[in-house]
């Protein structure tokens, strides 16, 4: 299919794992009615961002994958003729633990999933508590509607996970997301911390020539230290955007793609019949010292 239509949800969440799989449910039939193809759910949507804090009781939140979450998505996704992209807390094994996205195809089918692989550690977002980096590597996934990569959140910022995850073949790259505001920063801070983080997303589409859509959650959690931005978005291959969420509310919103145009826009900036992979090597090393 050239044109595919990918549906957006952003959402808030309590501390009720059962409700919030339910919402994201309501919501995925939302944009499935608003005729989406493909439903990217936020980053960890079954419940609040716990990263906030290092509790060995939130452990208790994981599940395996494939499990009782992906059962069900799956079982919503054959229903509704839909794709679904469903980060989950996965728990691999007794003292190993993965931030995980699965794919559901519009069948049904559980067609595998990508283990986050860029893990942060700054106040708030203590993720290498709970998550121990991803070995599955970079990934595609071949869908009934289109064939995409899935980064998950801190991936965002790394040009060499979008670079690999496209000359995979990915048409879209997919970025589920859990970012926001101390509430105690002021409104310029605010301002350049998404300006930055819209602005390395849209560079990863104009780089390698793809969409990019980003999926952000919204609504004050830590007891309102913490203001998830919202400002999920879509952005063409020269990193237009087609479509930019509020920061406040929640929102359902559905966009098509035309990946005919890809070629296009490849073919007129053509970034990757020009670069030089012979002189990549040095990219491999953690920093080039001098001698």
């Amino acid at each position: 299919m050239s044109k595919v239509k990918v549906g957006l949800v952003q959402m808030s969440c309590t501390a009720n794992k059962e409700d919030n799989l339910k919402k994201a449910i309501a919501r995925t039939r939302e944009a499935a009615e608003k005729g989406a193809n493909i439903v990217c759910l936020q980053e960890l949507f079954t419940s609040l961002y716990f990263c906030d804090v290092e509790d060995y009781e939130n452990f208790k939140l994981a599940e395996p994958i494939p499990g009782p979450s992906t059962e069900e998505l799956g079982a919503l996704a054959k229903e509704l003729g839909v794709v679904i992209i469903a980060s989950l807390f996965e728990k691999r094994t007794q003292g190993i633990y993965h931030n995980t996205t699965a794919v559901l195809d519009a069948d049904g089918t559980y067609l595998g999933k990508y283990r986050k692989m860029h893990i942060p550690d700054d106040p708030a977002y203590y993720e290498k508590f709970y998550f121990t980096p991803g070995d599955l590597g970079y990934k595609v996934f071949k869908t009934r509607f289109a064939t995409f990569g899935v980064l998950i959140c801190w991936d965002q910022w790394y040009p060499e996970a979008a670079r690999i995850t496209s000359l995979m073949g990915a048409e879209i790259l997919f970025y589920p997301t859990a970012i926001g505001w101390a509430t105690s920063q002021d409104e310029a801070t605010n301002t350049e911390q998404y300006s930055a983080w819209q602005t390395i997303q849209r560079s990863h589409a104009v780089a390698n020539g793809v969409h990019v859509v980003s999926v952000n959650r919204v609504g004050f959690e830590q007891d309102g230290a913490m203001k998830f931005w919202g400002g999920s978005f879509v952005s063409n291959p020269f990193g237009t955007i087609l479509y930019q969420a509020s920061h406040e509310a929640e929102e359902v919103h559905v966009e098509e793609l035309d990946l005919a145009k890809t070629d296009r826009y490849r073919t007129h900036w053509p970034f990757l019949r020009d670069r030089r992979i012979d002189s990549y090597q040095p990219i491999t090393k953690r920093y080039i010292d001098g001698e």
